[in-house]
């Protein structure tokens, strides 16, 4: 353990830096402002230190999200003041959904100036606490350090997320003696109790038609292949609940896919004929539109492990919660099913499994399917998908055409597959820059759709900045296409006849020029409108030496 001591004095400008080094921090993503000039200009003094540039918040927050996603965090985000929080506020909203463990720091004029109440003044710990994990300011500079290791620690705890800490520009410069030390991040690695794991074993023993629910636990956990162990021995489908990672490999046998995030007659069709559920690193369920009576038979038999005791039970009864990691928890569990289970029950579960392999072998996917008369995306991901290796990481919101895109490079390694989450559009290409910042010597692909893209679609001048290779992708379909389907489901419940979608949801007038305006900002690109276009624009992304884009017309 290194212990506290006293340093020769120094501006806590400096002092900053010196602390998010100690804790492995050498990237910066942000937007300058003035109230940050401070801290920024030190930054210059460190050289192992590096800013990266975004043109707009939301793009900042959005490249250190897929940064600390590649990592495993955390990242440190710099916002300017009250009206770049505002900017970096939908972003932030979806590392919190996300559980992402982000470092957000945005700076003050000064504690002196509080009385003033002039130009840029605002609550940003009022404004930050609603989309974060834990907010503060910092007003000591003696405590400057602390409470940096404080918001460190916070992030890195699970259920991770991201934290925001004020800096004024008074406490900045005031000197300090304070060390910095390394954050001690306290260690979750905690099994349940062998008579907690032989109760959800009796719980979940005997069933017929039992189901298993994840989330994202499972990911940070590294619980997969204790996962799939589970999975087997209940010979049970794994349906993914608030999962954006791959927590499952998706060619497993038992794996069924997402539930869904908007509706909730999509989950009670998947658990209302289960008699035993096992919920695992998840909330249940995260649609928009939720059924507010458990969607699970009255009979069932429930069991929800999480490191996060305030989403067990947290919309739904469960017989059994425990709070506890799920890698060591699971493998304690399915040990006790299989001491404790009869024979027929053992011999149940392996004809499940055996019917779902069955089922596995007879599906028809990706490059399997015939080429002819498929649509121009199948085309670009067949020819894409066939030059690509199990090192290349995508990042995939793409939404509606999110489907061809797995069916052709299906989600199967942790670390190389990275979904949308949180319901906020513009993640996915500065989710690749970042993800491709953090793993230099992959190959990242960025997938979105044309709506979600403009969102964000400065972060293609950061890639250019720092010559970061990442590919992008513009799914091109002229529209909001899943607003479509939504007000489909909309006019259903309420007996409304279809008619013409809304014209807001129309985004071919004017044709936006994707790779013009990717060119503009530094970005080589093509654009795909014919399938025989396809190989060369392929052929042009992997080869390009720096970042590329393809824009290609799918509706």
């Amino acid at each position: 353990m290194t212990r506290a001591h006293q340093v020769p004095p120094r501006p806590g400008r400096a002092a900053l830096f010196e602390q998010f080094r100690a804790d492995g921090i050498t990237r910066m993503f942000g937007n300058p402002g003035t109230v940050e000039q401070g801290f920024l200009d030190a930054l210059e003094d460190f050289p192992d230190f590096h800013y990266v540039l975004a043109l707009q918040e939301t793009v900042a927050a959005g490249i250190a999200d897929g940064y600390a996603r590649a990592t495993g965090g955390p990242a440190l985000l710099q916002l300017h003041s009250g009206v770049g929080l505002g900017n970096g506020i939908g972003m932030l909203y979806q590392s919190r959904r996300g559980h992402t463990p982000l470092v957000c720091v945005a700076g003050e004029a000064g504690v002196r100036y509080d009385a003033m109440d002039a130009q840029m003044a605002a609550d940003l710990v009022a404004m930050a606490r609603p989309v974060t994990k834990w907010a503060a300011r910092a007003t000591d500079p003696s405590s400057l350090l602390r409470m940096v290791r404080r918001a460190v620690k916070i992030a890195m705890t699970p259920p991770r997320g991201p934290v925001f800490l004020a800096l004024p520009m008074d406490v900045l410069d005031a000197v300090t003696t304070e060390p910095a030390l390394p954050t001690s991040i306290p260690t979750t690695r905690a099994v349940c109790a062998p008579d907690v794991a032989e109760q959800a074993a009796r719980l979940l023993a005997g069933a017929r038609r039992p189901l298993v629910l994840v989330g994202d636990g499972v990911a940070l956990s590294g619980a997969q292949e204790e996962l799939a162990r589970a999975a087997e021995a209940l010979g049970a489908m794994v349906w993914q609940v608030d999962s954006s990672e791959v927590n499952i490999p998706a060619d497993h046998p038992l794996s069924a896919g997402q539930t869904g995030h908007m509706f909730g007659h999509a989950s009670r069709a998947v658990v209302a004929d289960a008699d035993a559920v096992l919920i695992v690193g998840t909330y249940v369920f995260p649609e928009v539109f939720a059924d507010l009576a458990s969607p699970f038979a009255p009979d069932a038999r429930i069991v929800h492990v999480d490191l996060d005791g305030y989403e067990i039970a947290k919309n739904h009864p469960v017989d059994l919660g425990v709070v506890a990691d799920p890698a060591p928890t699971l493998a304690a569990i399915t040990d006790a099913l299989v001491s404790l289970r009869s024979a027929a029950d053992a011999e149940a579960a392996r004809g499940r499994l055996e019917d779902a392999r069955a089922a596995a072998r007879g599906r028809v996917t990706g490059a399997a399917r015939p080429a002819e008369g498929e649509p121009l995306l199948a085309a670009f991901m067949r020819e894409l998908s066939a030059r690509l290796d199990d090192d290349t990481v995508v990042f995939d919101e793409a939404l509606t055409a999110s489907g061809i895109i797995t069916d052709f490079l299906p989600p199967r390694i942790p670390g190389r597959y990275h979904l949308t989450r949180g319901g906020s559009l513009g993640v996915g290409f500065p989710g690749a820059v970042g993800a491709k910042l953090a793993h230099p010597d992959r190959t990242v692909i960025g997938f979105s759709g044309d709506g979600g893209s403009m969102y964000t679609y400065q972060a293609l001048w950061t890639a250019a900045r720092y010559g970061v290779a990442a590919r992008f992708v513009v799914c091109n379909n002229g529209r909001y296409q899943l607003l479509d389907s939504n007000i489909d489901q909309y006019w259903r419940e309420r007996g409304i006849a279809p008619r013409d979608y809304p014209s807001g949801f129309d985004l071919s007038r004017p044709d936006i020029r994707f790779a013009e305006v990717a060119r503009g900002l530094g970005v080589a690109a093509t654009r795909v409108d014919k399938a025989e276009q396809v190989p060369d624009a392929v052929d042009r992304m992997l080869a390009c030496p720096g970042p590329f884009l393809v824009d290609l017309h799918t509706g």
